[in-house]
């Protein structure tokens, strides 16, 4: 990168669902038997501190109260240890820089999880491999050989043998549903010789040393735990793999305890039941234990683990709302960058964007549950609503208008024929005084309602001109209208039947940034930038991936394209770095591959700035706000009420 070009700016964006999430960690004491199981002998103990997000934790002692697990408390996945009544989790020696850890275990003194910090080779390989550190020198290795993507790790309980989920040296093949990876063992001492138990699998645990069950969809559809034993000396299997669980109710996620216990534990969802919970499985009988359904019924239940005694079975939750800990979801959430000159933030909502000043943000809430468009003030310490109504989508405030934003009203996600309008919101910025909650608005609607799915308004740098997505040709391309007057001036600029979206102008105004997939117009699921002069001439693409013509420059799906302030990088979601874990491990993630990046006009110096699980969208870089600027310590907040979804995908009707 050359001296003095370095990005630079305040660049916030949304996450799915992961401010809502409000996870710790807990175990019970694992029942016996089915007749010991009672919601009054399952007494929960809660073994993280409540700060931030907790989740995907292993026991690090055998008296089950010690936990090693993620936390995003530093703005990023991190790892931690934790014993109940501690008042704080103490930072456990991983990867100084990564922004993302996973699935940690520590044994024999040394601790192994996922790291994605090591890019590989070439684009569209998932940057996930396993590290172990040694906890007395700190030094940490790379177990995942160079060239493999492995995630999902299980350590046995001699501490000798490793099972992982594996793509191996293939690609990702694009899949987010069922991951296509196999399940690999391999002695840790030995990470090269490594021997494929399963070609089709994930999740695996141990049982004892001979013997690993994983999860993965049966051909009937329903997801189900599979075992398949294995000589302890060779790695070979011993037979071909066997179904454990039954067809008729979703299993995943399993855990194992000791050679000698007759349980597994699973994730499961029922048929009827909207939340996911932990269930006994007895090896022998076959016959279910219900655990976690019986304390939190109306709670989601998340990735069993056992202490290695096999006494105690932990999982993680939504905390409760109004749970000791941090039981409030700010507005503003600063999250870990890897670019020193870029600050990042959260917001609670979606489809951020700057007033003119930068001293206010506009938003949407999530794309369902709570619509509307709302002001915060850009220290996250005040947010007022301007409009309540349902469906509203993307913000656009006007660059030479202090109370002027622009919005799509309609259904997202939807038909070039869809009912959807570009809105014109005013207001008047005086009104934004903290004893105020609502705003007074005067709404004009730009364009017609029988034109068809107008939507995501981007005004340009002079004010005058708004550039939308429109489908009243039948395909959805882009088009330009006054921004007071709307359609009484229009003009079509693309044109084409494929579809040319989320328009975004250079901050000098020569330049139109959109996503299209108009090099392929058949296939809806990839798209790439595009730049334009306003009036459509001077087309060109930008090439990310790979350079014309090449097979990864026709695998980008990139949307949510915007300019830097000083006009010369461009902002993005995409899925260049593949799946870091297995989705179905967590809440729903629509694109659990999205992440942000950073280019150049040109398409070079790409520069990841996300790295996680989630689906991260709708970015708006801003100027360089100064900390001092940025009350972020006690922002307002909203009430954390763990409202989120199971993969919508995963279809209890098979």
């Amino acid at each position: 990168m050359e001296p003095g070009r370095e990005p630079t700016g305040t660049i916030v964006f949304a996450s799915v669902g992961v401010t809502s999430f409000g996870f710790d960690v807990f175990s019970v004491a694992a029942p016996q038997t089915p007749e010991s199981a009672s919601a009054a002998g399952l007494a929960e103990l809660r073994h993280t501190d409540g700060v931030s997000v907790n989740f995907n934790a292993q026991f690090a002692d055998d008296g089950g109260e010690e936990v090693a697990f993620v936390s995003e408390r530093t703005g990023s996945a991190g790892l931690f240890l934790c014993r109940p009544g501690s008042e704080r989790a103490v930072p456990l020696p991983a990867v100084e820089g990564s922004l993302f850890h996973d699935r940690p275990t520590v044994r024999g003194g040394r601790l192994y999880f996922v790291s994605a910090h090591e890019k590989p080779a070439a684009w569209f390989r998932s940057w996930a491999a396993v590290y172990a550190t040694d906890l007395a020198s700190k030094g940490t290795v790379r177990v995942t050989p160079q060239g493999v993507a492995d995630m999902s790790p299980a350590l046995s309980a001699s501490g000798q043998l490793l099972a992982v989920a594996s793509y191996g040296e293939r690609p990702w093949a694009f899949d987010f549903h069922e991951l296509e990876t196999e399940v690999a063992v391999f002695r840790a001492a030995d990470p090269a010789r490594r021997v494929v138990v399963a070609a089709r699998g994930g999740w695996p645990t141990w049982h004892g040393e001979g013997t690993v069950f994983f999860h993965r969809i049966a051909d009937d559809g329903w997801w189900s735990v599979f075992r398949v034993d294995i000589s302890p000396e060779t790695r070979q299997p011993r037979g071909a793999e066997t179904r454990v669980t039954p067809p008729g109710v979703h299993c995943f996620t399993p855990a194992a305890a000791g050679s000698g216990c007759r349980w597994i534990a699973v994730a499961t969802r029922r048929k009827g039941r909207g939340h996911r919970h932990i269930e006994l499985f007895d090896l022998e009988t076959e016959q279910f234990t219900s655990v976690t359904s019986l304390l939190n019924p109306e709670l989601h239940h998340y990735n069993p683990f056992f202490s290695p005694s096999g006494e105690r079975l932990g999982y993680h939750r939504f905390r409760g709302a109004g749970a000791p800990g941090d039981s409030l979801i700010p507005y503003l959430q600063p999250v870990r960058s890897p670019v020193s000159s870029i600050r990042m933030l959260r917001v609670h909502g979606s489809f951020p964007s700057f007033s003119p000043d930068a001293k206010y943000l506009a938003l949407n809430g999530d794309f369902f549950k709570s619509p509307g468009v709302t002001i915060l003030r850009a220290d996250g310490s005040k947010r007022w609503v301007l409009a309540k109504q349902p469906n509203l989508f993307y913000t656009s405030w006007s660059p030479s208008e202090s109370g002027v934003v622009f919005t799509s009203a309609g259904p997202i996600f939807e038909t070039p024929k869809a009912t959807v309008r570009v809105a014109r919101i005013e207001f008047d910025t005086s009104d934004l005084t903290d004893d105020r909650g609502d705003v007074d608005v005067a709404v004009k609607e730009l364009t017609r309602p029988e034109a068809g799915n107008d939507a995501f308004p981007a005004v340009s740098p002079c004010g005058r001109w708004v550039v939308f997505r429109s489908g009243r040709s039948g395909h959805k391309n882009l088009y330009i209208v006054d921004a007071a007057r709307g359609e009484e001036t229009i003009r079509r600029v693309t044109e084409g039947e494929w579809i040319d979206t989320m328009p975004s102008w250079s901050p000098d105004g020569k330049l139109i940034a959109f996503s299209s997939n108009r090099h392929e117009p058949a296939n809806a699921a990839v798209f790439s930038i595009y730049l334009m002069r306003p009036d459509g001439t001077g087309l060109r693409r930008v090439h990310v991936a790979g350079p014309p013509g090449s097979a990864e420059a026709d695998k980008e799906r990139i949307n949510h394209v915007c300019f830097s302030p000083d006009g010369e990088w461009l902002l993005f979601t995409a899925n260049l770095g593949g799946v870091m874990a297995e989705p179905i491990s967590g809440p729903n993630q629509f694109q659990p591959y999205g992440d942000l990046y950073v280019c150049r006009l040109d398409g070079s110096g790409v520069l990841r700035l996300t790295s996680n699980a989630y689906e991260n969208g709708t970015p708006m870089w801003g100027p360089a706000l100064g900390v001092e600027s940025l009350s972020l310590g006690a922002p307002a907040a909203d009430d954390s009420l763990g409202e989120f979804d199971e993969p919508l995908w995963l279809s209890c009707d098979v």
